[in-house]
């Protein structure tokens, strides 16, 4: 089976056919997601999508993009919101300087919020990061010395250092999409190099649909082209990306119930 580890179910792009999205998904072999919390008024129809299906799991957090509507945005609230079963990670968050849709301290304000309810619950932080990887790296070293978090760095683009950096902390990486874009060699640099056991998939649906299907709505189901570029690049079988990267799942959001493990 494969886990699509970063989803936007609540999108309105599914507004309309949301269950057949799931459905296709499973049709081609994608057992389990994780649909992603982009803001706190997102929460309740998050909750009622994973509420429908003991495998999909949710997370609470606030985008960067989003920082400046919680400003005041504390480690509690966050703490408080993740009490529920199914939620599984701390985010999105992190830092973007490339949209910069909220102001750069603020984005650290509400950055350092949700490292603190990572560090203080256990579960995983799911990090977005465009255009800031030296800032990145210097707010999850010197939050580490505070106490232990497990960050996770999501569709990731970014340099060597700062991937490095994740992965010095116990860290992982996730790919995206983008990996089988024509312009993406860098990208795929940093999958050369992750390794085998710090690695997942996603899609980050319905954004950034992978070749052959670039252009579309993407979906779930398309995570399994990621599969294959990765496996290409990793010099590996599909087969084994699909255990490799399912197995990285449930290590890393031990929090989520494995379905091939008996209850």
């Amino acid at each position: 089976m494969f886990v699509d580890s970063h989803v936007n179910l609540h999108s309105e792009k599914y507004a309309a056919d949301l269950g057949d999205v799931i459905a296709r998904a499973r049709e081609a072999g994608v057992e389990a997601m994780l649909t992603i919390s982009d803001q706190l008024s997102s929460t309740d129809a998050i909750k009622a999508i994973a509420a429908k299906d003991p495998l999909i799991w949710r997370s609470v957090g606030v985008h960067p993009h989003h920082a400046k509507d919680y400003a005041d945005l504390t480690a509690e609230t966050l703490i408080s919101m993740a009490d529920d079963d199914n939620v599984v990670g701390i985010g999105e968050c992190g830092l973007d300087f490339y949209y910069e849709y909220s102001d750069r301290k603020v984005q650290e304000s509400v950055f350092r919020a949700h490292i603190n309810a990572s560090q203080e619950t256990g579960l995983p932080l799911i990090i977005h990061t465009r255009d800031a990887d030296d800032a990145t790296r210097d707010m999850l070293m010197r939050k580490c010395r505070e106490g232990a978090f497990t960050p996770l760095l999501h569709c990731y683009t970014g340099g060597p250092d700062l991937a490095r950096a994740a992965l010095d902390l116990g860290g992982y990486i996730s790919f995206s999409g983008i990996i089988t874009f024509k312009n993406a060699a860098d990208v795929r640099t940093i999958a050369e190099m992750a390794p085998l056991d710090r690695i997942i998939v996603e899609t980050d649906c319905p954004y950034l649909a992978p070749v052959p299907m670039r252009g579309r709505r993407n979906e779930p189901a398309y995570v399994v082209h990621v599969a294959e570029k990765l496996a290409e690049i990793k010099g590996v079988d599909v087969d084994e990306i699909e255990r490799v990267t399912t197995d990285n799942f449930f290590r890393l959001f031990a929090k989520a119930r494995d379905p091939r493990k008996p209850s």
